[in-house]
């Protein structure tokens, strides 16, 4: 039986990062092999052409996924009793992929119709929160006394910038420590990005770019920037690029105007 999808806006991306996801784990080479991601496909009557996600953006997806992925078992294995919050998790198959301890407390945080979705679709035994991840109440029911990573790939540039550094404020204030893994898009990066295909196709409107990631800092007391994902040397990249590419990439990357165009950071708070 496959579920009929009816989301805009944001909450319709979500669909093309699962679709190019699922579409990257069926190589033989896959960077991600996500298994779970291409079942739930199957699962779900939606015409993903209209979303218009290329051949080339399946593979920045799945690197991206994996490196976020990587970071949450680095935290994890630092950190076995910790709570993890994904936020804006869409479809997005994290939880299965890392596949923490009982010892992490796990919340897939997204809008109630994006986590009545989720429902149906992915059988979980962690915990789901359906509101927005700006919602003032959004930690009330979440026990602050350990440390904490938050992963929001694929989030920031939907905000707007003074909800998402309120959100980052409440965050710091509610955990003793913890980690944020989260995107940054400079002005130019938002602008290209507003452009992306899918991002046009869903009429969903960008806010907030972060340029220089020290800016954080000031804005968040205890804020720490800790480091930006070079794409050239993420994870699995050596599987599918060739050594020259790689280096043309990293002498890129080494430009911070072209690197603020659009990366993963890492901020650290706390002890």
């Amino acid at each position: 039986m496959t579920e009929k999808v009816a989301l805009t806006g944001a909450q319709e991306t979500t669909l093309a990062t699962l679709y190019g996801k699922a579409m990257e784990s069926r190589r033989p080479d896959s960077v991600l092999q996500d298994t779970e991601a291409f079942a739930a496909l199957q699962r779900i009557d939606y015409d993903f052409s209209k979303l218009r996600v290329r051949r080339s953006d399946h593979l920045s997806l799945a690197v991206r996924a994996r490196a976020y992925d990587t970071w949450a078992r680095q935290f994890i294995d630092a950190h076995p009793r910790c709570t993890v919050l994904h936020l804006g998790c869409g479809l997005d198959t994290r939880a299965f992929r890392v596949a923490p301890p009982p010892s992490v407390t796990w919340y897939d945080v997204d809008f109630p119709d994006v986590i009545a979705l989720r429902r149906k679709l992915f059988a979980s035994d962690y915990a789901m929160i359906a509101k927005s991840v700006t919602d003032p109440t959004l930690l009330d029911d979440v026990a602050g006394d350990t440390p904490v990573l938050v992963v929001a790939e694929g989030v920031t540039p939907y905000l707007p910038a003074e909800e998402g550094l309120a959100l980052l404020r409440r965050i710091t204030g509610h955990f003793p420590s913890g980690e944020l893994l989260f995107d940054g898009y400079d002005k130019r990066g938002l602008w290209f990005l507003q452009r992306y295909g899918c991002v046009k196709a869903s009429g969903a409107r960008l806010g907030w770019s972060i340029g220089d990631p020290r800016d954080l800092e000031r804005a968040v007391p205890g804020l720490r920037f800790d480091t930006e994902l070079w794409y050239s040397d993420a994870p699995g990249m050596d599987q599918r690029l060739s050594g020259l590419t790689r280096r043309f990439l990293r002498g890129m990357y080494r430009i911070p105007a072209l690197r603020r165009l659009g990366r993963p950071l890492r901020y650290t708070f706390g002890n």
